[in-house]
């Protein structure tokens, strides 16, 4: 973040893209440490590789770029963050698949089935039959509607990933991360959410009492305007874009999510919130 809630404040993508390919690569050392209760899901992990790289604080951030959530700023801000991560994403699997060897299954050859070729028709067009044999990266770069749309950005990237595989098959996931956020990130917004409150108070035990204490709880975006603009900031100073989740309509909700699922290649939750009142 550059110059929060200033003139013009901007988002440092070059700095983003870099922690994306350093915990990419964290991430893919964890498949060997993964420790999986069960031999089968063992299996699973080491023959896919897959992981479920996400991100965090996006309420947080559009609020400090002064852009309010579930507006169409946000949106297109919403659908950036999420190529970015899936671009550099890729790209860490192809550098890894070359330093380390690319996920097994990508190896293996794969049986070309009759409901294959009605899922992927570019297989028949390709010449491609039943009973084919097909390695598996080929398979996932040029067959995979995901990837299709990854090579309408990075073709070449794409092509080599076809020619040398890549480490994991799934690269990106956007979890709750509630826990996370609160008791880790300052209180930023959780997942792709808006701050559910910018200031509440919360009854916790302190080291060393018995009784309990009510201390103050800001999100982090308000930690922050008080940290740069207004020291003793509340609710009612804030500005317009300062928003929370009970003030997003469920077709903005909706709509961000839309925005970043476009570019995650596994999951993503979403939190949408209605009041009691709402018509069915």
């Amino acid at each position: 973040m550059i110059d929060p809630f200033g003139a013009e404040p901007r988002f440092d993508w070059e700095r983003y893209r870099k922690v994306v390919a350093i915990f990419t690569r964290m991430l893919d050392n964890v498949v060997e440490i993964a420790g999986l209760p069960l031999p089968q899901q063992q299996r699973e992990i080491e023959a896919k590789r897959r992981h479920g790289m996400g991100f965090l604080g996006l309420g947080s951030t559009l609020t400090m770029l002064k852009i309010p959530y579930g507006s169409k700023q946000s949106l297109v801000f919403t659908d950036e963050v999420s190529r970015h991560l899936a671009i550099e994403g890729w790209k860490q699997a192809l550098e890894l698949s070359q330093e380390k060897g690319m996920a097994p299954v990508l190896e293996q050859e794969h049986t070309i089935t009759p409901k294959m070729l009605r899922e992927r028709p570019q297989l028949a067009k390709d010449g491609y039959e039943v009973g084919d044999q097909v390695p598996g990266r080929i398979l996932h770069a040029r067959y995979s509607q995901y990837m299709a749309q990854v090579a309408e950005l990075e073709p070449e990237l794409v092509a080599q990933l076809a020619e040398h595989g890549a480490r994991f098959t799934h690269h990106s996931s956007i979890a709750p991360t509630g826990t996370i956020s609160l008791s880790m990130g300052n209180n930023a917004s959780n997942g792709i959410e808006p701050s559910f409150s910018h200031r509440y108070f919360r009854n916790i035990i302190q080291s060393g009492k018995k009784t309990k204490e009510q201390v103050e709880v800001v999100s982090f975006e308000l930690a922050a305007y008080r940290h740069f603009i207004a020291a003793d900031a509340v609710d009612s100073d804030l500005p317009d874009y300062f928003v929370t989740a009970d003030a997003i309509s469920p077709e903005q909700h909706v709509a961000v999510q839309a925005a970043a699922q476009h570019w995650v290649d596994s999951a993503i939750s979403k939190t949408v919130n209605v009041p009691t009142e709402f018509p069915l």
